[in-house]
């Protein structure tokens, strides 16, 4: 990560301690969702699309970053249909569509991977309202 980068993410961080319980509660859900089936490109597209629907400018700097150290996707459409499914999700609060559900599952996700895209969405909602709040993003 460069510098500048990781001055910023210390930035965020130094910012978030004023409620540690915020900070906490995020490390550990981000630690849970680190730990999901879902593989890292896929984790890391829920992350950006979350961050960037959110307008967190840090988030997505440091997670292109994390995406572009991981190299290559696999299957750049199988991140499509996550990115799709986790913009979907959002949009309707959860209650995604019998199809939206198909298509993602027909990309070769499972119905747990539906419900680990819904632990990726609140983790960096906390961090992108949080970010955006004491103006670190």
């Amino acid at each position: 990560m460069p510098a500048d980068l990781s001055a910023r993410t210390a930035d965020a961080v130094a910012l978030l301690k004023e409620s540690p319980e915020t900070l906490n509660g995020f490390l550990k859900l981000s630690e849970i969702f680190e730990s999901t089936t879902l593989d890292p490109h896929s984790r890391e597209t829920v992350i950006l699309t979350v961050a960037a629907r959110n307008q967190c400018h840090l988030c997505v700097d440091m997670h292109e970053a994390k995406m572009a150290a991981l190299g290559p996707a696999p299957d750049p459409e199988r991140l499509d249909a996550v990115r799709t499914f986790t913009l979907q999700v959002l949009a309707a609060s959860g209650a995604v569509g019998d199809a939206d559900l198909a298509a993602f599952e027909k990309a070769g996700y499972t119905r747990r991977n539906a419900l680990e895209v819904v632990l990726g969405i609140g983790t960096y909602t906390v961090s992108t309202f949080a970010n955006r709040l004491t103006r670190a993003a």
